[in-house]
């Protein structure tokens, strides 16, 4: 049976409306934690101008490909494995990188080695695009992103929500500089960095 997550069937169209922005010129997008692949055959249709790479841990990699069988997108590739923590990445450069819902489940060591991976992987002007529930100078958006951090905590001490100027810092290093932060259903944000430098 192919694995459904019903937050991404109800974020991938307001999703879709910054993508087909901040992607526009782009060719080639790498996805990271690709989860089910609802999104990865969502937006490989509606982007037949990008070639969608989706990727996950090994372990996700069959429900995805389960969802990529019955997609006729010839523009969509993989699943391809990807731990953020190992060395060598899918082939690039790409022009876009996007993640969703992945930096508050990930432990902060992994949501590091994402940031630098995208900084190698992502070519100059390119994007990166990172969705999900963030915090501001250490404070929630809402009451119910500070239930749902707890939550995460009580499942996984080392997950829970990001601060923004945190991932910043990160970003910084890998040569990203933030260019768009847009509002989005739910107490979510889409965080938008551009590679500057090499």
């Amino acid at each position: 049976m192919k694995p459904f997550a019903e937050s991404s069937e109800q974020n991938k169209q307001p999703i879709h409306a910054v993508l087909q922005l901040e992607f526009a010129n782009a060719t080639s997008v790498l996805e990271i934690g690709s989860g089910t692949g609802q999104h990865a055959v969502y937006f490989a249709e509606k982007f037949p101008h990008l070639h969608w790479h989706c990727s996950d841990l090994a372990q996700n990699l069959p429900g995805i490909q389960l969802w990529l069988k019955e997609s006729p997108c010839a523009n969509l590739h993989g699943p391809h494995e990807l731990d953020v923590m190992q060395a060598q990445w899918p082939a690039h450069p790409f022009d876009g990188v996007f993640t969703a819902n992945t930096a508050h489940i990930m432990h902060w060591p992994m949501v590091v080695q994402m940031f630098a991976g995208i900084g190698r992987v992502l070519a100059v002007g390119g994007k990166s695009c990172v969705y999900g529930p963030f915090n501001y100078q250490g404070r929630y958006t809402s009451d119910s992103n500070a239930r749902f951090d707890q939550w995460l905590k009580q499942r996984d001490p080392a997950s829970g929500i990001r601060d923004i100027d945190d991932l910043q810092k990160l970003a910084h290093q890998s040569g990203l500089t933030l260019i768009q932060d847009y509002e989005m259903p739910v107490n979510n944000r889409l965080l938008v960095w551009r590679k500057e430098t090499k």
